[in-house]
């Protein structure tokens, strides 16, 4: 299916977005990693939360398109995503969780687990930009489908007035035949008389 203009400038804009984010994301860590080498639980929630910022804007750069932001909550995505994602946040930063130890002295996990919680809040209540066709639908989506179908209207007139002149065009067309035919049926009877006036005039002259 064609993307409209809408959506493909969503997809511009969502691009340069989280390119731009990567860009600051990196001053932003070196950031926090200077200002907090002496509180390693501040440190490692700070660090979460840029990458969970992340992810909010990757759920966004992936589900743009047409209609809008369609709210549900999603039990399997909160349990699948945002609670092991969560999971693993806090035990990197809190001491005495399970799993500390081990998750702590890998940055590149809780950065993952951060990505993943954000993107996964968000995707837990909306669906993205879709067009809302459930049963009460929403006043966009009615408006755009009332629009598209007044415009198909408008066409379908324009073409039913096309043929009714088509249509008189060619009424009009046999009627100029029908005139000439009995234009010409009248010359041909007016030679007709001229014939008969003529060999009466030379009967009368015999005479």
């Amino acid at each position: 299916m064609k993307k409209s203009k809408n959506e493909v400038m969503n997809l511009i804009f969502s691009a340069f977005l989280v390119t731009a984010f990567m860009v600051c994301s990196s001053f932003f860590l070196g950031m926090i990693n200077d200002s907090f080498s002496q509180n390693e639980t501040a440190r490692i929630l700070l660090v979460s939360l840029v990458f969970a910022i992340f992810g909010g804007l990757l759920f966004y750069a992936t589900r743009v398109g047409d209609g809008r932001q369609v709210f549900r909550f999603s039990a399997a995505t909160l349990i699948i995503m945002v609670l092991p994602a969560l999971f693993v946040v806090l035990a990197s930063a809190v001491s005495g969780m399970p799993l500390h130890e081990q998750l702590a002295s890998r940055g590149e996990v809780t950065g993952i687990a951060g990505v993943i919680l954000g993107y996964g809040i968000l995707y837990t209540f909306l669906s993205g930009y879709e067009l809302d066709r459930s049963e009460g639908g929403s006043d966009k989506t009615a408006d755009a489908e009332a629009q598209a179908a007044s415009e198909e209207a408008k066409y379908d007139d324009n073409d039913a007035d096309d043929a009714a002149e088509a249509s008189e065009e060619a009424e009009y067309d046999d009627n100029d035949a029908g005139d000439a035919a009995e234009a010409s049926e009248e010359a041909e009877y007016d030679d007709n008389d001229a014939d008969d006036a003529a060999e009466a005039s030379e009967e009368a002259g015999d005479i």
